[in-house]
């Protein structure tokens, strides 16, 4: 196991500028307020010789209360399991009353404390970390984390800590598919991460915007393996006015393309928004295995589900490839088969279909309902093979294919998901049309036939 390294400190003291300085990445949103991260972010430090854990934080206060409180814990449990904690301060305010008692929180839960000074860009080197030795934890470190100063000097501090590994560290593993949960805000996404992670692994509020971050969680539920990826809520464009929430935004958009399967979780007590179908609709312009959740069920009566069941089928008549389940995440009823569905779809856009197979359902389906005439002639479809997965990309070769009309694709497409049993993942269906050997040639043909049409009245003339 590597070490794990937990960075705290008050808020807006630029711990999550650190953590992406650490792991040279961009994961956690950064923005010049205080309270931007709240649930713990988990990356891997490939420091050569010493490679560790490092896991960002929300602000830690000590008499938190409400909302605040909540992220506080998570801090807490960052701190629990830590082998070493990374307390930073903002040298640029000096030491405060409230790092003072952070220090003592972080001694109580943490054997090995390392204290930072961060924002030390412009200020004269050694004086502004001379105070916080009062803090009794050692020798501080004066680093700036958005100019990667000091940051050389952090890692060997850091590693001196850790003793060395005896094999190269490995690479950072993914267990199973990557499943993104979307949805618009305080639909319950949170509270499925926690049910599925059993713990309380993300902040879960009933405030609207909780979720910040994208957060990655590895799961597993019996034989289910999978990584779900925590997002913030997409609400429509014209209601996002902060600068948080629209880099929270293209956050969430972005897990989608980076994930290998979405679920997309409504809000059973309020009614299919447009919003809802706008996401939906991305999420299969992305190309994504589907599965829908139906959250807060518990609240329906029976005639009452009937009814949201039928205003989904018609809203999302676009997607009915797409898994639907209706469940509770508080109580936990169906959670377990959204995400066996979830991974089901995963495995349905990587399945792989024989050329012979492919065309003999082409087959079947034309024989069925032939494509339509295109200036008096029949447009012929002659076979089909596979162009890629992820979503299947189904190919089909005939002529004049280029008139085949939207309505005849879409027939295709649900005469080959019948054939296959394929559920869970968009399918595109593409024509091309053969090269005809004798496209140019009419005005050649034309010709000759003159001059053999002259040469036979020649003859006949003799």
């Amino acid at each position: 196991m590597l070490p794990v390294v937990a960075i705290v400190g008050r808020p807006n003291v630029g711990k999550s500028t650190l953590f992406n300085c650490l792991t040279r990445s961009r994961r956690a949103v950064v923005a010049d307020v205080p309270g931007v991260t709240r649930d713990r972010q988990y990356g891997v430090v490939r420091q050569p010789g010493h490679p560790f854990i490092v896991v960002d934080t929300g602000g830690l206060d000590v008499g938190a209360r409400g909302f605040e409180a909540l992220v506080s814990r998570q801090s807490r449990r960052a701190l629990e399991e830590a082998d070493v904690a990374i307390l930073l301060l903002d040298a640029r305010e000096g030491l405060t009353t409230g790092d003072r008692e952070l220090a003592e929180l972080t001694r109580r839960e943490c054997a090995r404390v390392l204290v930072v000074g961060n924002k030390m860009d412009g200020l004269e080197r050694g004086t502004p970390l001379l105070e916080f030795h009062a803090l009794g934890l050692g020798d501080p470190i004066g680093i700036s984390a958005a100019h990667r100063s000091g940051i050389g000097r952090l890692g060997d501090a850091l590693a001196s800590l850790f003793p060395a590994p005896e094999a190269p560290a490995p690479r950072e593993s993914v267990a199973g598919p990557r499943i993104a949960v979307v949805g618009r805000p305080n639909v319950g996404k949170s509270t499925l991460i926690n049910r599925c992670a059993g713990e309380e692994r993300v902040v879960a509020h009933e405030q609207p915007g909780t979720t910040r971050d994208s957060v990655e969680i590895p799961i597993r539920l019996g034989s289910l393996s999978c990584t779900l990826i925590d997002t913030a809520g997409i609400r429509r464009r014209s209601r996002v006015s902060e600068a948080v929430e629209k880099f929270s935004v293209i956050k969430a958009l972005e897990a989608i393309h980076s994930s290998d399967a979405v679920v997309l979780l409504l809000d059973a007590t309020q009614s299919v928004s447009e919003q809802d179908a706008r996401l939906l609709g991305h999420v299969i312009e992305a190309g994504r295995a589907l599965a829908i959740g139906v959250n807060k069920c518990d609240c329906l009566s029976e005639t009452q589900r009937r009814r949201v069941r039928s205003e989904l089928e018609r809203r999302f008549t676009f997607a009915e490839f797409a898994y639907l389940h209706f469940m509770s995440a508080r109580q936990g009823h169906g959670v377990k088969a959204l995400l066996h569905s979830a991974v089901a779809a995963h495995r349905a856009a990587h399945t792989r279909f024989p050329t012979g197979e492919l065309t003999r359902a082409l087959q079947e389906a034309v024989a069925r309902h032939p494509p339509p005439m295109v200036r008096g002639r029949r447009i012929r479809l002659r076979y089909a093979h596979q162009g890629g997965a992820a979503p299947p990309r189904l190919i089909v070769h005939g002529n004049q294919t280029e008139a085949v009309p939207e309505a005849y694709r879409r027939y295709l497409a649900g005469a080959f998901r019948r054939r296959f049993a394929l559920r869970g993942t968009p399918l595109l269906v593409e024509f091309r049309t053969g090269e005809n050997p004798y496209q140019g040639r009419r005005n050649e043909l034309s010709e000759r036939q003159r001059r053999r049409r002259k040469r036979l009245i020649r003859h006949a003339r003799k």
